[in-house]
């Protein structure tokens, strides 16, 4: 194992796989040589030429037409839209053309593209830059949605995407970049549309993803040390599709449900748990599910208000005693 930051996990994952498949390349706004606005790709464009590391115009419809195009006629497209803030600006290419071509032509084609991106809040870049858009793109049929939360996901599921015939939305965290943890040496590949559970427990199921699975995870130690409560964190690392059969054993072995996430609450991913959770298991409830998301409000500038906004560990911990006690 070695330790590196997600930042760099991710930049190992596209390392890896560029030099595994010459079709892979890596298209978007000053991925080349300035080495990305996150600086994910930086030292790419050095080691691989600017053939496959290429810079474009500032368009995000530019850059998805672009990789689109080149996913329909054999290549392995890695598009950089810099913030998920921006997919506005290409959401026909994303949701019109991406998720459905390959519906349209009767499954004759395939669309082996991935959309990188980085959304999240906490670093006061304000309501344009700071979002979590993660429940648009699960609205939609034929896309795949990954969030990865650890650098070991973030290595073993980006690679995994590289390699998957459909198209794939890969959002990172922007307050993630710099966290780190273990990674192995050896090639992994962690299959898509799987969630893993980050910590066992017996008392009360907590679901999250991205950053959220890292305050997840601090409620969950408050809550043992403090409150002898067992919380069991499912990190679903997909978002779309869902890994119902973790969730829903999950709830099975607890009796109860939180849901945690940064995106706005009306109609989340939470949302969509707790709905499938109370189809398929409502008779293992023995309280209500809740859920702790941002409120239906613009993302303030002012880091007080960001972070009284944001979901933390406490509120978490609030929530779970609510249902628990």
């Amino acid at each position: 194992m070695s330790r590196m930051s997600y930042r760099e996990a991710v930049r190992l994952a596209l390392r890896e796989e560029m030099t595994r498949d010459s079709r892979v390349f890596i298209i978007g706004e000053d991925v080349g040589k300035f080495g990305g606005a996150m600086a994910v790709t930086k030292g790419l464009f050095d080691e691989f030429g600017a053939r496959r590391v290429v810079d474009t115009p500032i368009s995000e419809s530019a850059i998805v037409g672009a990789a689109l195009g080149a996913a329909l006629t054999g290549l392995l497209p890695v598009a950089e839209i810099m913030f998920v803030d921006f997919s506005g600006v290409c959401m026909d290419q994303i949701i019109n053309q991406v998720a459905k071509v390959r519906y349209m032509l009767g499954g004759q084609v395939q669309v082996p593209l991935v959309i990188r991106t980085q959304g999240g809040a906490g670093k006061g870049y304000a309501a344009q830059h700071s979002q979590s858009l993660e429940a648009f793109f699960c609205h939609v049929p034929g896309l795949i949605v990954v969030m990865p939360s650890t650098p070991r996901d973030a290595r073993g599921l980006l690679k995994s995407a590289i390699r998957e015939p459909n198209p794939v939305l890969y959002i990172e965290h922007k307050v993630l970049y710099n966290t780190e943890g273990e990674v192995p040496e050896a090639e992994e590949l962690i299959p898509l549309g799987r969630a893993e559970i980050k910590r066992p427990g017996t008392d009360v199921t907590i679901t999250a993803h991205s950053m959220q699975v890292l305050k997840a995870l601090e409620a969950a130690e408050t809550l043992a040390k403090d409150h002898r409560i067992e919380a069991e964190v499912v990190d679903l690392r997909t978002v779309a599709p869902l890994d119902e059969e973790t969730i829903l054993a999950s709830v099975r072995k607890t009796g109860r449900l939180v849901c945690v996430e940064e995106g706005y609450q009306n109609n989340g991913v939470g949302a969509e748990v707790i709905s499938r959770v109370v189809a398929k298991a409502f008779d293992s409830l023995d309280a209500e599910p809740l859920r702790v998301a941002f409120p239906n409000s613009p993302i303030p500038f002012a880091k007080s208000l960001e972070n009284a906004l944001l979901p933390n560990p406490k509120k978490i911990v609030e929530a779970v005693l609510k249902i628990t006690r």
